[in-house]
């Protein structure tokens, strides 16, 4: 009861089911061209490793997280030429209508030779997503009540996952029929879509005030303050090692869905039952936040996760999709648990620029282990591998299990002093 009337208490917010409502319908098309781009590479040049270059192009520009994180806090400080400030609403808009021109470039993709101008195009994809994602943070302690954060940040990560329920299948269907092109125009449509919804969205937002600090010291504050907060640095170094080892899974999906002796479009299955756990973990992540704290919650998601990734390694063909809707459950609850600490314990003036780096720190690690992967997987069998990246991911949890026993013995301590201080 108590979940179904907060998620409504969300919902029932115009503006803030508009702004849910963009982030899916491009989180659609996101989805169907993720996969799309990886099946047109394997089809184009018959590699697992290139495929899988595909999502190391669309993750790269999270390293450059922080700097991109203050360019979208500067339509904030800039003043239109009519005197008025800028807003992130209007940036957002822009960086929609940005991506709607971009992709079609992939029209001229027909051969082995365009694959570089499909990896150039999906690096530049990913440096938008960057910033829209910084610009989102941003606005989103303001528009939701403190004690809904947990429950918001579960439907707003999840909307983008849950498109894997029929995003990949839509991109495998209309890729099989027309080819890849058409998938990026479809992508296409969907940001001309979300820019529609967000300019549809009434936001104030209050201009923060004037500062003579160089770009570089105004970057490199929101690291320090996230560096040396302690109870925000653990959650967000374990989200980095759970997308670290995601990363250097996601090449594995390929070899996984060959083993089983299926087509490479099959991963699309894979996907669509990731998109299942992830909405059903969205849905319960504000009352199991409630319950359990930000590092229990995160630390359950990495053991669901550990379990189901060393699973895939044995699993016959029913059971697999079994382990993805578990990795889809698992995943997100580090990184709903951490923004959402993120978001609670910042200062508004830092929101913005602590939120990306805390994405930096968390992301970039899976561009890395794309990478790794794509190697990997050319050269190591993948049974052994995922084995590995299992108990790699079980050596997360002292970090934030011994974090959440010190937490709550300082809680009670605390909670037991005006009684040792007053005794009766």
């Amino acid at each position: 009861m108590t979940k179904n009337w907060s998620v409504a208490r969300v919902l029932r917010d115009r503006d803030t089911a508009l702004y849910l409502a963009a982030s899916s319908v491009s989180g659609f098309g996101t989805s169907a061209l993720w996969l799309a781009s990886g099946v047109w590479v394997k089809d184009l040049t018959g590699s697992n490793g290139l495929a899988a270059l595909c999502m190391l192009a669309l993750w790269a520009p999270t390293l450059l997280g922080p700097l991109l994180g203050t360019v979208a806090d500067l339509p904030l400080t800039r003043l239109r030429p009519t005197g008025r400030p800028r807003s992130r609403k209007s940036l957002l808009i822009a960086l929609d209508l940005l991506a709607a021109a971009l992709l079609p470039v992939l029209l001229a993709v027909d051969s082995p030779g365009g694959v570089w101008l499909l990896l150039a195009v999906l690096f530049g994809y990913g440096t938008v997503a960057v910033v829209q994602d910084a610009a989102e943070s941003a606005l989103v302690a303001a528009a939701v009540a403190p004690g809904l954060l947990g429950d918001f940040n579960g439907l707003r990560i999840t909307t983008a996952e849950g498109m894997k329920l029929v995003a990949p299948l839509a991109g495998a269907g209309l890729y099989a029929a027309y080819g890849g092109p058409a998938v990026a125009l479809l992508d296409a449509a969907t940001f001309l879509c979300s820019a529609g919804l967000y300019a549809c969205v009434r936001v104030r937002e209050e201009r923060p005030p004037p500062t003579a600090s160089p770009w570089r010291a105004q970057t490199a504050e929101g690291a320090r303050f996230l560096w040396g907060h302690p109870g925000l640095r653990p959650l967000v170094l374990a989200g980095g090692a759970a997308m670290l080892c995601s990363g250097l899974g996601g090449p594995l999906v390929y070899a996984v869905v060959e083993g089983l002796g299926r087509s490479p479009a099959y991963a699309g299955t894979f996907y669509a039952a990731q998109g299942v756990g992830s909405i059903v973990v969205g849905l319960l992540s504000g009352p199991a936040l409630r319950r359990l704290g930000e590092r229990r919650f995160a630390a359950s998601g990495i053991a669901l996760t550990a379990v189901a990734v060393a699973a895939q390694a044995v699993a016959p063909d029913p059971l697999i999709l079994l382990c993805g809707a578990a990795v889809g459950a698992g995943l997100p609850c580090v990184l709903i648990a951490a923004l959402t600490a993120v978001q609670r314990e910042t200062p508004d003036a830092l929101l913005g620029r602590v939120t990306a780096t805390a994405g930096t720190l968390m992301y970039a690690p899976t561009a890395v282990g794309l990478a790794a992967g794509a190697a990997l997987v050319e050269l190591v069998p993948y049974r052994p591998l995922l084995v590995l990246l299992a108990l790699a991911r079980l050596t997360v949890l002292p970090l934030l299990l011994c974090g959440a026993q010190r937490a709550a013995s300082a809680s009670r301590t605390a909670a037991r002093s005006p009684s040792d201080a007053n005794p009766a």
